[in-house]
Parts: structure tokens; C-alpha cells; sequence
């Protein structure tokens, strides 16, 4: 069994937070992908499901961000859950907007909930850092992260879900380009290669058919009367 790992903190006025878009990404998983419904087991809220022939847990913890590895660790002790077996989809404020990287154990880079992880269960697991950007100074960050995103984010936002939605059949069998080639392609979708069409050929009115026997554009006749009875008689 694999076990992915939203961290967020529970509770309404949370939800829209940017610390809560690791919560945003399971959900939007169960969802695509036909889960049970949400349940309250290892201190968090859980919902089962298959990827890939995978058999998947989905973990929100509830015991806020700050003590996010007791839940995990609870969840890993009783299914005997092995460190590999486990993704943890995260904020990141040290990547910009719209960017999403996979990266396998490490430091936590002072995010609680990665720090509560380390704590309880080791570092060797795998983790989706989801971009969310950075305020400029670091006395800014817990503002920052504990606010919504903005209107203007939501663009972004949802196409990375769409695209951790997209790939998660993927992260469940461990392949982690092909996740990220699916995030991608909702965050960068290709140009079309077709050609431009061809402007519309305006045609050139018809030019009206002379009346049989005269010509199409007489010239205006000059000459004098007696002139013209002169010519007449040649």
C-alpha cells in the first residue's frame, strides 16, 4: 500500500490557505479518481482507493501542520507502511508559482510540518513541493502562508491540481517524470502546430459584358459633323 500525505491544517478558515495546498492536492486526487468517502482514522482523515493497480491511503492530518508526523507515523505503524511507500505533498515557498518538483529525503528547509515528519518518521520519503512562492522577507512567511491565495492565483492553482490529478496513477507506480510531464502539460499546455488559416480572397467585381456590337470602353468622338459624313463615304 502507498500512503500520500496532504499537509495542511484542519478546520474552514484554513482551507483556502497556501500551508493548505497540500490538503487541496488529496482532495482533488479523491475526487478524479473515485475514492471512498473521507473517514476519521490515525488522528487525521483518510480515503481509500486504487491508481495504477496500486492500493493508495489518502492522509489529511488533523493535529495542525506544527504536529503533522504523529498522525503519519500512526498511519505507517499499524498498515506497516515502509518510509519509500509514502509521498508528502507540501507547500513550497522557495519555489515560485506554477512550479511543482519531486524530491526524495533531504532537509525540511524550516516548514513545520516537514520537521514534525522528520521527527516522528525519518526523512527518506518522497515529497511533492508545490510552489506557492515567497514574500520576500522571512519575518513575512507565517502571514504569507497562513493567508488564501489570491484571485489572481486561482488560474494557476487549479491547473496544477488538474495536473497532480492527472499523474497521480503515475506517482502511485513511483514514476515520477511522467507526473511531472502531466503537471506540466496543465501548467504549459503545447501550442497548436497547425497553420495559420489563409486570409479570405476578396475577388475583383465582374467586369460587365459589352453589348454586341460596340466596343467595351469607346473613346468620347471628337470629330465634327462634317467629318464624321466625310469618313462615312471612304
Amino acid at each position: 500500500m502507498k500512503l500520500f500525505v496532504g499537509l495542511g491544517n484542519p478546520g474552514a478558515q484554513y482551507a483556502r490557505h497556501r500551508h493548505n495546498i497540500g490538503f487541496m492536492a488529496v482532495d482533488r486526487i479523491a475526487e478524479g479518481h473515485g475514492f471512498g468517502p473521507w473517514r476519521s482514522r490515525f488522528q487525521g482523515q483518510t480515503s481509500e482507493g486504487v491508481l495504477a493497480g496500486e492500493k493508495v491511503l489518502l492522509l489529511k492530518p488533523q493535529t495542525y501542520m506544527n504536529d503533522s508526523g504523529r498522525s503519519v507515523g500512526e498511519a505507517m505503524r499499524f498498515l506497516k507502511i515502509a518510509l519509500p511507500d509514502v509521498v508528502v505533498f507540501h507547500d513550497e515557498i522557495d519555489l515560485a508559482p506554477a512550479r511543482l518538483k519531486v524530491k526524495t529525503g533531504g532537509g525540511h528547509a524550516g516548514h513545520n510540518g516537514l520537521r514534525s515528519l522528520h521527527a516522528h518518521v525519518g526523512d527518506a520519503y518522497h515529497r511533492v513541493r508545490m510552489g506557492v512562492g515567497h514574500p520576500g522577507h522571512k519575518d513575512a512567511v507565517p502571514g504569507y502562508v497562513l493567508h488564501d491565495f489570491a484571485k489572481a492565483e486561482q488560474g494557476w492553482l487549479d491547473d496544477m491540481l488538474r495536473g497532480i490529478e492527472d499523474g497521480a496513477p503515475a506517482l502511485a507506480q513511483g514514476d515520477w517524470a511522467t507526473f511531472q510531464n502531466k503537471v506540466a502539460l496543465r501548467l504549459n499546455p503545447p501550442r497548436s502546430s497547425r497553420p495559420a488559416p489563409e486570409p479570405a480572397r476578396t475577388e475583383a467585381p465582374a467586369r460587365p459584358t459589352p453589348a454586341p456590337g460596340r466596343t467595351e470602353a469607346a473613346a468620347e468622338d471628337t470629330r465634327s459633323p462634317l467629318q464624321k459624313l466625310a469618313d462615312r463615304f471612304r
